[in-house]
């Protein structure tokens, strides 16, 4: 940018008027002058004042050229810079894109969370229910069958299940499938039981020992177990009206024993069967499967 000021415009105007008045040349910037020449020392100090007034205006110029050139740079760098802006403002974008899709997952895995939260609780009320049932039932079942003793008849909860275990000295002689009278009285007291608890669900086990048995009726203990399981089964539902569709008959022969075979009594033990009562599953199946729905 060139920059004039009062002293450039006076001093270009004397050398104008010089130039007309006499139609001499004038000097161009760093020319010599000569030492004798009409006007010589006005003219010289003229010129003198240009070649300062040219050197100021070189410098001028050069400084110009600079500020230009820092212009410039000044510009790229502001180019470059907003080129990063962009790409910065882009991946911030794709970062904001990100977190949203990430909230909205953890959005969901939390719904999903509190879901299965609710169905846990749900599931331990039910669980509670039936613990209480299988209590009371159990309490039921002992004041109903006090009169036997342990040898005869033991029960306990198992798996929040009840455990009804009749011993062959109560149900059976050997190798019999026929029923005794005391354990006639005994299956009457419990299916009168069985009757009050609609819900209850049950598994009529017949287990024996490991001595061998073959006659013209069982080929085996697994045979034996069977019929006796089904017996029994029968009893409940033709005798004592307890639903066919509660009751589910099946035997285990030797091979589940509850004692030792090494001695008479652990044969005993092992002499059996076992009704298993436990509260029917439908809240909690009907719970699960509307959690998958």
């Amino acid at each position: 940018m060139k920059i004039f000021n009062k002293s450039i415009l006076m001093s270009a105007c004397t050398l104008g008027m010089l130039a007309v008045v006499s139609c001499k040349p004038i000097y161009k910037c760093g020319d010599p002058i000569p030492e004798k020449k009409q006007g010589g020392k006005r003219l010289q100090a003229v010129v003198t004042e240009r070649d300062s007034l040219c050197i100021s205006l070189a410098d001028q110029k050069t400084a110009n050229g600079r500020l230009t050139a820092e212009n410039k740079n000044l510009q790229d760098k502001l180019s470059g810079q907003k080129n990063i802006n962009e790409s910065q403002s882009e991946q911030l974008d794709q970062q904001s894109a990100q977190l949203r899709q990430q909230l909205t997952e953890l959005n969901q895995k939390e719904k999903d969370l509190q879901e299965k939260e609710q169905m846990l609780r749900e599931m331990q009320a039910i669980i509670a229910r039936q613990d209480e049932m299988t209590k009371k039932l159990n309490q039921t079942l002992r004041d109903a069958l006090v009169g036997f003793n342990s040898d005869e008849l033991t029960m306990e909860i198992r798996d929040g299940k009840v455990y009804v275990s009749m011993s062959d000295k109560l149900l059976f002689k050997s190798g019999s499938i026929t029923v005794e009278p005391k354990g006639v009285e005994a299956l009457k007291a419990l299916a009168d039981v069985l009757n009050k608890n609609p819900d209850i669900q049950i598994l009529v086990e017949g287990h024996t020992d490991n001595v061998p048995i073959k006659t013209a009726v069982f080929k085996d203990n697994w045979d034996l177990s069977v019929a006796r399981a089904t017996t029994i089964t029968r009893m409940l539902n033709e005798k004592y009206g307890v639903a066919a569709t509660r009751i589910t008959a099946s035997g285990r022969g030797e091979y589940y024993p509850k004692a030792s075979n090494d001695t008479p009594e652990g044969k005993a033990k092992n002499r059996r069967t076992e009704i298993i009562l436990s509260p029917k599953l439908d809240e909690i199946m009907n719970l699960l499967n509307n959690s998958g729905k």
